[in-house]
């Protein structure tokens, strides 16, 4: 179980430099937006064009890569929405299995329906080297890999988050329960 922990450690490691990283994505996408409604505004007033396709799809493709890479880190820190009139009020043990359940039967196989329809989709975009129909458009097929690098990371943390749950339902000291993320001391009293 250690190694398997080990494993867990290294995704959940890895989905906290990518999502930390989003945040700056997002405040990139925050300065561009700004920037675009300035020229749209100012251009419009002073009769220029201050703002370009480019700019417009850069934004687009900020916000693509904000969702489809912090996902993962959204799991990893217990963010993701839930039906809490079933969650919130069972006890630990209880939402361990549900979470367990979910990942298992729900997670894991929409991850592998989306990879699988995903592939080809993102092939041939690299294949035509797709750039954008609008004149001055950026690439495409660049931002379209990110389709299949979201969802591979969101699989591995699925796979550590069923890691994390097994571990803890088994009572391994020092593994984060339900509604807690990453690794806390062992606390002999916890709630089973």
């Amino acid at each position: 179980m250690s190694a398997l922990l080990l494993i867990a450690r290294i995704i959940d490691g890895l989905n906290g430099h990518i999502g930390r990283a989003m945040g700056w994505v997002a405040l990139v996408m925050v300065a561009i937006g700004v920037i675009n409604v300035i020229g749209r505004y100012l251009g419009a007033t002073l009769g220029m064009q201050l703002s370009s396709n480019a700019m417009l799809e850069a934004q687009v493709y900020a916000y693509g890569l904000v969702f489809l890479l912090a996902a993962a880190y959204v799991l990893c820190r217990n963010g993701h929405v839930r039906v809490d009139v079933i969650y919130a009020t069972r006890s630990r043990r209880t939402r361990a299995w549900v979470d367990l359940f979910g990942t298992i039967f729900f997670l894991i196989p929409f991850c592998l329906f989306v990879l699988y329809f995903s592939v080809d989709y993102v092939a041939r975009s690299w294949s035509v080297l797709e750039s954008s129909p609008n004149p001055g458009g950026l690439p495409r097929y660049p931002i379209k890999s990110v389709i299949l690098l979201g969802f591979s990371m969101l699989l591995l943390q699925g796979i550590s988050e069923i890691i994390k749950r097994v571990a803890w339902l088994r009572g391994v000291p020092g593994v984060a329960g339900p509604g807690e993320q990453g690794v806390r001391q062992p606390d002999p009293g916890r709630e089973g």
